[in-house]
């Protein structure tokens, strides 16, 4: 059976993908020279399609950012015409504007084909039962999904966000075989099966696909063990489509980029220089087969590296290690620079811990101080020095993890707020912040 969607694209020589990338390119800065937007940053800086002679000349065009978005909110970025534009959607936008993206009927085909690449990469045939437990509406997560998962072939449950009750009767009911949902609902809906008191691998459930929110390994281990699932990591944005711009294979060693679509750069996000291949920079991107809104060279802020050698799944698109977490997700505290995910990283080694935690930064006697809260799992809080030991232990680990003592507080199962969204995973009340 062929493991491919479209072999010819997916194990292109470097050579030819490089030349369908510059092709492209340069037909994408003729399209977006048509936005209000482009049209002034091209003349400010001197650029024209061919100004382009090579992939490497895309550093004579400056970056564009989510604050460039939101200047020109809501259409200065767009290069076609209202007649020729089918769908809208935008980022939540819970500050300021949303950032908005444009979509023609052409560019919504070569979104789904992308997702559909995507879900065929990890297995999934139209002999599957797809459910996909995202939010419709303005969030990419749902639409993106649906149309991929449709345009596979697959029968498709548009469950929607929440109500985890009703996923898992869909589940058992409908034999659904895939699920796309976020890394801590994952985690969610298998706590519910257990509530309910059904084993999630007497279902026909076999592949997860999570994203959206950045994650660890471990979690992705553990999100495999209690579903009883293969789960797949997957990267979107809503600036550059959503869901399908890069995935993983079942090699599950990185995710494919897919650069017949996309143009990738790692920059170290305070020189804005490019950095080598296999260290960590902040991913910007450029679309390639985009019409209605081409963004190029877009910061996303978002953290990873791109990971040397050959997939051996034939895939010749290259491919990035997951999100390590976002540049502007990073906080400061007594000097050291420390991201959410290193402190999931060591809570998630804990079988006594649950998985919903809270990181709190709050100023007391003019000190900074950081505060670590986390549910346990199925131990009971009664039980003091079994608690104390456990608070010495991870209190230890994340030391040696961030450099920085944290105060560590377990509290019942239950006890932190539960979200159906991305999880809210730092809350930050300093009064210097």
């Amino acid at each position: 059976m062929n493991q491919y969607w479209e072999e010819e694209i997916e194990t292109m020589s470097k050579k030819q993908l490089e030349e369908l990338q510059l092709q492209r390119l340069k037909k994408t800065i003729r399209i977006a020279a048509n936005s209000p937007y482009y049209k002034k940053v091209f003349t400010e800086n001197g650029i024209s399609a061919d100004n382009i002679q090579s992939l490497k000349d895309i550093t004579k065009i400056p970056f564009t950012t989510k604050a460039d978005m939101r200047a020109n909110y809501p259409f200065g970025l767009m290069a076609g015409e209202i007649k020729d534009s089918v769908r809208i959607h935008s980022s939540s936008g819970t500050t300021g504007n949303p950032t908005v993206i444009v979509h023609s009927q052409h560019d919504l085909d070569s979104w789904a084909n992308l997702v559909a690449r995507c879900l065929y990469m990890v297995g999934l045939r139209n002999t599957d039962i797809f459910q996909n437990s995202s939010g419709y509406g303005m969030f990419t997560g749902g639409l993106g999904f649906q149309y991929g998962a449709e345009k596979l072939g697959a029968l498709t449950v548009p469950a929607a966000a929440g109500n985890s009750k009703r996923q898992i009767k869909f589940i058992t009911d409908f034999g659904t075989t895939a699920l796309h949902a976020i890394p801590s609902y994952a985690i969610r809906l298998a706590e519910v099966f257990q509530e309910e008191g059904i084993d999630p691998k007497s279902t026909k459930l076999k592949t997860l696909v999570i994203g959206a929110e950045p994650h660890t390994n471990e979690q992705r281990k553990k999100i495999e063990k209690l579903l009883g699932v293969k789960a797949y990591n997957s990267f979107g944005m809503t600036e550059m489509n959503g869901p399908g711009v890069a995935f993983e294979c079942q090699e599950q060693n990185g995710m494919h980029f897919w650069e017949d679509c996309y143009l990738v750069e790692i920059i170290d996000p305070e020189t804005k220089e490019p950095v080598p291949d296999g260290e960590i920079g902040e991913l910007v991107l450029t679309t390639l087969n985009r019409e209605q809104m081409p963004l190029l060279r877009y910061r996303t802020r978002d953290l990873t590296r791109i990971l040397p050698g050959k997939c051996p799944c034939g895939r010749t698109h290259l491919r990035i290690d997951r999100i390590k977490g976002r540049s502007d997700d990073m906080f400061i505290i007594k000097g050291v620079n420390i991201f959410p995910m290193q402190i999931e990283k060591i809570l998630v080694q804990f079988p006594e811990l649950g998985s919903n935690y809270l990181i709190t930064l709050e100023t007391k006697e003019n000190q900074d101080e950081m505060i670590v809260e986390v549910e346990l799992g199925n131990l009971s809080t009664d039980n003091y020095i079994e608690l104390q030991s456990l608070t010495k232990e991870i209190t230890h680990q994340l030391k040696d993890e961030i450099l920085v003592t944290p105060k560590l507080k377990l509290v019942k199962k239950g006890t932190l707020p539960q979200s159906e969204g991305k999880a809210i995973r730092v809350k930050d009340i300093r009064d210097n912040k």
